[in-house]
């Protein structure tokens, strides 16, 4: 089964912001597919080697919704990815903006007002 959903990502350095489009796995929060937005990775190198990098962070949209979190960079092999507490917060709170479940009913097994969950 595939558990990916398309994301946003943007890498913030000192002067500039580097936008980029992913797809997020729901099961292991492996971050694949990076494509930059207006900017050359071969010219100007992985952005989050570069001096000036500051911090990466990805956006789950939905309906005009948005669900931010912080992403990890390995800097040397270029792989981007959300940490285990990170996922499972991005999955409670996507689950609770989208769709209007709470963390609590996800756990029980409700999908708000009284649906059960497959």
């Amino acid at each position: 089964m595939n558990l990916t959903v398309p994301i946003t990502l943007t890498d913030e350095l000192d002067d500039e912001i580097v936008s980029s489009t992913g797809s997020l796995d729901l099961a292991s929060g492996e971050i694949r597919d990076v494509r930059y937005v207006d900017y050359d990775v071969a010219a100007q190198g992985l952005p989050a080697s570069r001096e000036d990098y500051a911090f990466t962070s990805g956006t789950l949209s939905n309906d005009g919704k948005d669900v931010e979190f912080s992403v990890q960079v390995e800097r040397f092999s270029g792989k981007y990815s959300v940490t285990p507490n990170e996922l499972l917060d991005i999955k409670v709170r996507a689950a609770r903006l989208f769709a209007g479940v709470e963390g609590k009913d996800l756990a029980g097994g409700q999908a708000g007002r009284g649906r059960k969950l497959h």
